[in-house]
């Protein structure tokens, strides 16, 4: 996700939510915590090798039909938009970094990774988590795909984290899978998202 302040950024983010769809009144909105801890990783485990790319570049905002997360929410007044910047992700390795950057992410042409999509479900678990299922878009590469997405969700002093995990196939997207010494990828990629979002104007969970 592009990194911004949250003078910057966030205020486009929401303003574009406002103009798309008049929230409901008791409607919530979260944007990604830039001063929480955040790790995006990818993990390749092609048969010959295994590496994790990682970036603390996510942002994004998410909007929610209810004073605070609960088994009510959901539908067509959520929405989630998220986004990493692909070329602050670091294999360890500088070399690989540049060839997979430069040559298959193509991050001159397509900087970003996005993810818009709405909750379709919230399953409460103890302690407070929760569960939640979302369905959209996700764009990579300038290809958009249809993806549902599971994050374990737990509460915070200002907002929740998000635990996320899901895989994508870099073929979907129109990536060459390059298979030279240094970088060796699986098609198959897992990615790892770790985030909070804190409330917007004071709301939240009580």
């Amino acid at each position: 996700m592009r990194p911004t302040n949250r003078g910057g950024r966030a205020i486009v983010l929401a303003a574009l939510t406002g103009v798309f769809a008049a929230p409901p009144l008791a409607a919530q909105e979260y944007q990604v915590d830039l001063n929480a801890e955040r790790t995006v990783r990818f993990i390749s485990r092609a048969s010959i090798e295994e590496f994790d790319g990682v970036t603390d570049k996510i942002d994004g905002y998410v909007l929610i039909d209810g004073p605070a997360l609960s088994a009510d929410v959901g539908g067509d007044d959520t929405e989630i938009y998220l986004e990493v910047d692909l070329a602050s992700i670091d294999t360890g390795i500088g070399l690989r970094n540049r060839h997979m950057r430069d040559n298959y992410l193509e991050v001159q042409r397509y900087p970003y990774a996005s993810y818009r999509a709405s909750i379709v479900r919230v399953t409460a678990g103890p302690g407070g988590a929760f569960r939640v299922d979302s369905r959209g878009a996700m764009t990579i590469h300038g290809v958009t795909r249809p993806v549902e997405i599971p994050c374990d969700v737990t509460p915070e002093a200002r907002g929740y984290r998000a635990r996320c995990s899901f895989q994508v196939l870099l073929t979907d997207y129109q990536i060459e899978i390059p298979s030279i010494m240094f970088l060796k990828l699986s098609n198959e990629i897992r990615l790892e998202l770790d985030f909070a979002v804190a409330a917007v104007g004071g709301g939240g969970p009580q």
